[in-house]
C-alpha cells in the first residue's frame, strides 16, 4: 500500500472528523486481493456485494491510520467514558509513546484523546475530567473499619492474659473469629478492596506461623512439643502475640498508604503527558508508601513488644507485613495471580521447614533437618520466616515497581468513579 509511507512524514496532526457510519463502512470493506474480480459499482460509489473496495476508500484508510486503530480497538473506544481508559487499554496492548509517534501524536495520552473525541456520544465531555471525590459515607466507613482488627486483637490478647483453662481456649477461638471477620470487612471496603477473590488460606497460615511458628520450631528442635500452646510466651509451646497484634494494628497505616497511593497516582495520571513521565512520577510514590508502612509497623512492633513484655520480632514481622501489603496492592490492581503465587511459595517454605524438622527424627533421615538446623544455628528460629517472607517481599516489590507504575494499573478505578459521576449527571 503506497499510503503507508505517509505515516513517517512529520506534519501537524489532523482529525478527519467524527467516527460516523461512513467511517465504519469504509473500515469494514475488504481491500481487493490479487485473485478478486472487479465488480461494478453502484451510483453512490459503494462496492457491490461481492466486489472490491473503491480505490478512494483504500487511500482514505491509508492516509488516516488513527481511524484504522480505532476500528481495531472499536469496543474499547465505544465503551470508554474517559480518554484515560483508552490510553490504559492501548498501553495494555503494547502501544507506547514511540508507537504513538507513528500515528502523528507525541504520546499515547494525546492519541487516546483524539480517539475518544472522534467517537460520537450523546453529549460533550471534557477530554481530561477532574477526579471525582469519593462519597463521604464510603470514606467514613473504611476509616472507621480500619482500626477494628487491631482493637479486637488487643481485646483478644487481654482476654488471653486474664483467663486460664477452658475460658482461655474459648476466648482465643471467639477472638480469632472476630478478628478474621473484622479483617474481611476492611478488605471489602475502601482502598484495600479488590474485585478478584484470592485464597486467604496461605495468608492465614503466614499469620498463624507468626503467632505459633517460631515457638513450635524451637520446641521441635529441642525434642518437643510436649503439650499444646497455652496462650503465653513462657509456656511449653511459646506464643508470640506482639507481632500479630502489631500486624493487626497496621491495618490503619496500610489503608491510609493505599489511599494515598491511589489518589496521588490518579492525579499524576491526569496531569502526565506520556507513559514514561507517569511511570517516573509514580515509582517514588510507591516506594514512599512502602517505606511509610514499614516505618509505622516498626513503631507498632516496638509499642506492642514493650506493652506485652515480649520480643518485638522485627525481622519476621517486618518482612511479613511488607509481603502482605505488596500482595494486597497488586491484588487491588488486577495482579492477584502473582500475589497469590508468592504468598503460596512463602507459606510452603515455612511449612516445609517444619516438616523437615519432624521428618528428621525418623531413623536415617536426619539429613532432612540439616538445612533448617544450620539456618537456626546462625539466625535463630526467626531465620525461617524472615528468609521465606523476605524473599517473597523483594520479589513482589520488584514486580510492583513494574506493574503498579503503568497507567493501566490505575485507570480502572478512575474510570469507574467517572462513570458513576456521568451516570448521575442529568441529561
Amino acid at each position: 500500500m503506497s499510503g503507508l509511507g505517509e505515516l513517517d512524514r512529520p506534519e501537524t496532526p489532523r482529525s478527519p472528523g467524527a467516527w460516523d457510519e461512513r467511517s465504519r463502512k469504509s473500515l469494514t470493506d475488504r481491500a481487493p486481493g490479487p485473485g478478486d474480480a472487479a465488480a461494478p459499482s453502484s451510483g453512490d460509489g459503494v462496492a457491490a456485494r461481492g466486489g472490491a473496495q473503491p480505490p478512494s476508500a483504500v487511500r482514505r484508510a491509508a492516509a488516516d491510520p488513527v481511524k484504522a486503530l480505532m476500528h481495531r480497538h472499536r469496543d474499547l473506544c465505544e465503551r470508554a467514558v474517559d480518554p484515560l481508559e483508552i490510553a490504559a487499554g492501548l498501553e495494555a496492548h503494547g502501544v507506547t509513546d514511540r508507537t504513538a509517534a507513528r500515528f502523528r501524536h507525541r504520546d499515547v495520552f494525546s492519541l487516546a484523546e483524539e480517539m475518544y473525541a472522534r467517537v460520537p456520544r450523546d453529549g460533550d465531555a471534557p477530554s481530561r475530567p477532574t477526579e471525582p471525590s469519593a462519597p463521604r459515607a464510603a470514606r467514613v466507613a473504611w476509616i472507621a473499619l480500619a482500626p477494628l482488627p487491631g482493637v479486637l486483637c488487643a481485646a483478644v490478647v487481654a482476654g488471653l492474659r486474664l483467663t486460664e483453662g477452658r475460658p482461655r481456649l474459648i476466648a482465643a477461638a471467639v477472638g480469632a473469629l472476630a478478628v478474621a471477620l473484622a479483617l474481611r470487612a476492611v478488605l471489602r471496603r475502601g482502598p484495600l478492596r479488590a474485585a478478584a477473590r484470592t485464597s486467604g488460606t496461605w495468608t492465614c497460615w503466614l499469620v498463624g506461623y507468626a503467632l505459633l511458628g517460631d515457638g513450635l520450631l524451637h520446641t521441635a528442635l529441642t525434642g518437643g512439643p510436649d503439650a499444646l500452646p497455652d496462650g503465653t510466651a513462657g509456656g511449653p509451646w511459646p506464643v508470640a502475640a506482639a507481632p500479630v497484634l502489631a500486624l493487626a494494628l497496621s491495618c490503619v497505616p496500610a489503608a491510609v498508604g493505599a489511599h494515598l497511593f491511589t489518589t496521588r497516582a490518579r492525579r499524576r495520571l491526569t496531569s502526565s503527558r506520556g507513559l514514561a513521565d507517569f511511570s517516573a512520577s509514580v515509582r517514588p510514590l510507591l516506594l514512599g508508601v512502602f517505606a511509610l508502612y514499614t516505618g509505622a509497623l516498626a513503631a507498632l512492633l516496638a509499642l506492642t513488644g514493650a506493652v506485652l513484655g515480649e520480643p518485638a520480632a522485627y525481622p519476621q514481622a517486618l518482612t511479613l507485613g511488607a509481603l502482605l501489603l505488596l500482595a494486597r496492592l497488586l491484588t487491588v490492581r488486577g495482579h492477584a495471580h502473582s500475589a497469590t503465587l508468592v504468598l503460596t511459595a512463602a507459606a510452603a517454605a515455612e511449612a516445609t521447614a517444619l516438616a523437615t524438622v519432624f521428618a528428621g527424627r525418623l531413623p536415617g533421615c536426619g539429613f532432612l533437618a540439616a538445612p533448617v538446623e544450620a539456618l537456626v544455628a546462625v539466625c535463630g528460629p526467626a531465620g525461617v520466616p524472615t528468609a521465606a517472607c523476605g524473599v517473597g517481599a523483594l520479589t513482589l516489590l520488584a514486580h510492583a515497581t513494574r506493574r503498579l507504575t503503568r497507567a493501566s494499573a490505575h485507570a480502572q478505578a478512575h474510570v469507574h468513579g467517572q462513570a458513576r459521576v456521568t451516570a448521575s449527571r442529568p441529561r
